[in-house]
């Protein structure tokens, strides 16, 4: 039988280097939380398309 694990429930936004790979954790409105792991090029266009959102304040 596999091991049970609790959920941590929401907790903050993260993104960390994991072994090849960058992990993006995000908290979810009615929670949890959405993980996505990328490489590095695809979290730099990530960024762009983030940078280039019109109606962002930049600060």
């Amino acid at each position: 039988m596999a091991a049970m694990k609790p959920r941590t429930g929401d907790g903050p936004l993260e993104v960390v280097k994991e072994g090849r790979g960058i992990v993006l954790r995000m908290p979810l409105e009615g929670g949890g939380r959405l993980v996505v792991e990328m490489k590095p090029d695809e979290v730099l266009a990530l960024g762009e398309a983030i940078d280039s959102c019109e109606g962002l304040q930049k600060k």
